[in-house]
């Protein structure tokens, strides 16, 4: 048999480089940067995305949670509120009342402290088209120029309004080789209802990032509790019933293929679940809506072969467990039970008290939407579409501003990490240099003394040596061959007070020497007269001339002076 998409994939059929397909269908080829940004960051911190706070709006009440992981890689309930109001008309619908519910969910962000702007929220399944369709097995390049001439969803959907009216997301679900077909989840909402859903999260002061459909919202709370808790199950078939006065289905996941099907109540059946007491009205209730539970379920284990066994059940009746009562007895080998969204989640203490509640199931959907993280490096496209949907509208160019803002902060904390490095570094080295520092001066105390007793020494020497010099000096000096007894030129040159300096010393060989020399002032040269004249070789010293000071010469402030010395006879 001819394969009635050929021409249409022919259409589309282009040689070169395979892309990747995003959840929005775009191309998405990974440049260089983001390689770099993705193997700095660790796939698993990048993997993890940024958080959300999940929102779930009901016409009475607004739902908030913001779950996180601590370091034992354990969930937490970061933060949770349920903020009620009534101010909205009875019948009325949450879009019908835009600003009313922008400003309650205000009064509910600034109780509930919530510390994120990314808001991650969900619409109804009755705002929402969702199908498995069967498509020719293509690749991603030609799947992307289908998707961008609407000529993919024109043949296999074929919706009754112009696609141009929808916001559209898709993934590619399952591909078979052997029989040359792939399945695609297509879910899509109009617009209108999109931009009136964005439009209050903004007047809020949060931004839309996320917007899923209720049935996966609830699925993805499910599917985490599953692995959270280690229910050994089959992972791939889940059956959810909602069950309440919004919202009527029976989901069942069956290898990624959603199977939804409504459950129709009367209007007046609405107002039986609210009020009524009459236990006859209850049972003809339950047997009409028994009935379409259970065909729904023999569909599908016709279809597959696959035992439907327990049906999780999330509600917001406060009579539910007795309606889950004639539900058990009229399908006795099917468990109705209800499903609690924060099995094994830590709850602190100041969350507590608004979670003592008997029934919590219908805070599903805020916790799944809770669990969402934003993809913003694409490490989610190809985990089973059923857990990433997003319906914004422009989540292709929200996702782009989001990976810069990434790359900039990625930027701005290399660079304090730069700075700190260096920092860092130039410590060490500072360290390193004053360590080596204060080995090298160990020993600076005994250096000190050392250098001060080397000092005393030098001096001595010195003096010593000036004395020896002298002597030298004067010895020189004498022009006779006689030689003069050592003991007179000693008692001469010990004699010779600090501010004194000889300049020629004359002995006649007999028994006089002439001493001629420069002084600082006349009490030195009487200083040295005086020496001289108790000396015992000496018997008498005495001035013969004295000059006053050259201005010629260079030593201007000294006195010369010439002094005969008789000597004692020897």
């Amino acid at each position: 048999m001819d394969n009635p998409f050929k021409s249409l994939i022919d259409k589309f059929k282009k040689k070169g480089e395979s892309a990747q397909i995003t959840p929005s269908g775009q191309k998405k080829k990974e440049n260089f940067l983001t390689k770099f940004i993705k193997e700095r960051l660790g796939k698993s911190s990048a993997a993890k995305g940024e958080d959300v706070v999940g929102l779930d709006i009901a016409t009475n009440e607004i739902r908030l949670a913001q779950i996180t992981s601590n370091k034992s890689n354990q969930w937490v309930l970061e933060k949770f509120y349920i903020h009620k109001f009534d101010t909205i008309p009875e019948g009325s619908t949450v879009l019908e009342n835009q600003d009313k519910v922008a400003e309650e969910l205000k009064i509910a962000l600034q109780k509930s402290k919530i510390n994120t702007t990314n808001a991650a929220i969900a619409i109804p399944v009755t705002s929402a088209i969702i199908r498995v369709v069967t498509s020719p097995l293509m690749t991603d390049e030609e799947l992307n120029n289908a998707v961008k001439t609407d000529s993919l969803w024109e043949n296999l959907v074929q919706l009754t309004d112009n696609l141009e009216d929808y916001s559209i997301f898709h993934q590619v679900i399952n591909r078979n080789t052997k029989e040359n077909t792939m399945d695609i989840l297509f879910v899509a909402s109009k617009l209108a209802d999109i931009n009136s859903y964005t439009d209050i999260i903004n007047k809020s002061g949060l931004n839309a990032v996320i917007i899923d459909v209720k049935c996966f919202a609830i699925k993805s709370a499910v599917d985490q509790i599953n692995q959270i808790s280690g229910t050994i199950e089959d992972s791939n078939l889940t059956a959810v019933l909602e069950f309440g006065l919004d919202e009527n289905y029976v989901m069942i996941l069956y290898e990624n293929n959603p199977i939804i099907t409504d459950i129709f109540i009367r209007g007046q059946d609405r107002k039986t679940l609210i009020e009524s007491n009459n236990q006859e009205e209850m049972d003809a209730l339950v047997r009409r809506y028994i009935t379409q539970v259970k065909q729904a379920i023999q569909d599908f284990e016709t279809k597959y072969e696959k035992r439907i066994r327990n049906l999780r059940v999330t509600s917001n009746l406060p009579n539910v467990e007795t309606y889950l009562g004639s539900f058990r007895k009229s399908l006795v080998n099917t468990g109705f039970n209800l499903f609690n969204p924060f099995d094994g989640i830590r709850i602190p203490a100041q969350n507590e008290e608004e979670l003592n509640l008997s029934n919590r199931s219908f805070l599903s959907t805020v916790v799944g939407l809770a669990f969402r993280k934003l993809d913003v490096f694409g490490y989610y496209k190809f985990v089973t579409a059923v857990k990433n949907i997003n319906l914004l509208p422009n989540r292709d160019t929200m996702i782009q501003k989001k990976r810069t803002k990434a790359f900039s902060d990625f930027a701005f904390k290399g660079a304090i990490a730069a700075v700190g490095i260096i920092y860092v570094v130039l410590f060490g080295f500072s360290f390193w240099q004053i360590s080596s520092l204060n080995k090298q001066i160990a020993d600076y105390n005994d250096v000190i003394n050392k250098h001060k007793t080397t000092e005393i020494n030098l001096k001595k020497i010195k003096n010593e040596h000036a004395a020896l010099k002298t002597s030298m000096d004067l010895s020189k000096s004498l022009k006779s061959n006689k030689v003069v007894n050592f003991r007179v030129l000693a008692q001469i040159a010990s004699s010779v007070p600090k501010r004194v300096r000889f300049t020629n010393l004359d002995y006649n060989g007999s028994n006089l020497v002439v001493i001629k020399g420069m002084a600082f002032s006349d009490q030195d040269i009487l200083k040295l007269i005086n020496n001289l004249n108790q000396k015992k070789l000496i018997s008498q010293a005495s001035l013969a001339s004295m000059t006053l000071p050259n201005s010629n010469n260079a030593e201007t402030t000294l006195k010369g002076f010439t002094i005969t010395c008789v000597l004692e006879n020897a």
